[in-house]
């Protein structure tokens, strides 16, 4: 038997109690100093507030101040936190995680440095654990995986990525089970990349839902030949962006088509891609969704602006990235919503 701790009680990191229990390991969850209030009502409850099933017997719950009597022991850490508390994690919960107990983080999400370079959360955090002179074996979960979905046992395909195949073995032996298949990857760069890209297009596909809603009625009958012409045009843009980022495997953009497809149909991302499309400008659509967090708001504007730096010094055309270019018009220039449909044709020779 392991001992699974979980860093952050949000809905992907305590899904993942589920299969860590039900194979017999010992589970802890840790909230994060936002999380007392959902601690308190799994205490109360057996049952985190936004499922719709019990945890399986035995989980242990924690809040923050108790976080070292929750890491002693643990075999493995999950990180459980959204992109807004990257830098908590890396500097208050990292370092106290012991140096032989591999990490494995759920959250999804790229930096943007001033040469145009996006780096993936755990690229981040080693380099910051660095300066320190600190080491961690941080590794990450990408792929197509809804934490509902995850927990009503769903037949789930996900991939873990990491330096040491040695130590993603491990991670894999703890939590996989008959519903929840792994594969694995040395890539962190791909897998990391393409699941994150995959938020900001997922808005952008989402943008033809709310676009069909304004013209035919917020009841009508879904229209799947718009959302499907996003959706290729996502796929082509993340395909070069996987290049540019150095990791264009077929097995990486596979990844991360699952992942977009996955969250274009539900989720927040879909929520605020319809509200656009209806004609919110996106501070209304942020106030019809107050209190949601919108993590692909972050993300779509980060990687645009990678790619203005990257087509500034030469090295890509920002032509080739007509989707990404209007969605971060819509977030950040609070333009209208005008899908560039004919920029997405192409002509093969």
């Amino acid at each position: 038997m392991a001992i699974v701790t979980i860093v952050g009680s949000g809905m992907m990191g305590s899904a993942l109690a589920f299969p860590a229990l039900e194979n017999g390991h010992e589970v802890r969850l840790v909230g994060s100093p936002l999380d007392n209030e959902i601690i308190d009502n799994c205490i109360k409850t057996g049952r985190h507030p936004k499922f719709n099933r019990d945890f399986p017997a035995g989980i242990k719950y924690y809040k923050i101040d108790a976080l070292e009597a929750a890491l002693d022991g643990a075999d493995m850490v999950i990180g459980g936190v959204s992109s807004f508390g990257v830098d908590w994690f890396g500097d208050y919960v990292l370092p106290r995680v012991n140096e032989n107990t591999p990490i494995l983080s759920v959250t999804k999400g790229l930096f943007d440095i001033d040469d145009g370079r996006l780096l993936t959360y755990p690229e981040l955090w080693e380099r910051r654990l660095a300066e320190k002179g600190i080491k961690r074996s941080i590794n990450a979960i990408g792929g197509p995986c809804t934490s509902y979905e995850l927990v009503a046992q769903d037949q789930t395909e996900v991939a873990f990525c990491g330096h040491d195949m040695a130590v993603l073995e491990k991670l894999r032996e703890i939590m996989t089970t008959d519903y929840y298949h792994i594969s694995l990857s040395r890539d962190v760069v791909g897998i990391e990349s393409t699941v994150a890209l995959k938020n900001g297009y997922a808005l952008g596909i989402a943008l033809t839902i709310g676009l069909n809603q304004r013209r035919f009625g917020i009841d009508s009958e879904l229209h799947f030949n718009s959302q499907a012409a996003v959706f290729g045009q996502a796929v082509r843009e993340m395909a070069k962006l996987l290049e540019l980022q150095g990791a264009g495997t077929l097995d990486n953009l596979a990844v991360g088509v699952g992942d977009l497809y996955v969250t274009v149909y539900g989720g927040r991302t879909r929520l605020v891609g319809i509200l656009l499309g209806r004609g919110l400008d996106i501070d209304e659509a942020k106030r019809e969704l107050n209190g949601v967090t919108l993590e692909s708001l972050v993300v779509a504007e980060r990687v645009a602006r990678a790619v203005r730096v990257c087509a500034t010094a030469g090295k890509i055309d920002i032509a080739d990235f007509p989707l990404l270019m209007h969605v971060d018009d819509i977030i950040t220039k609070h333009a209208a919503v005008d899908i560039p449909w004919e920029k997405f044709t192409f002509r093969a020779e």
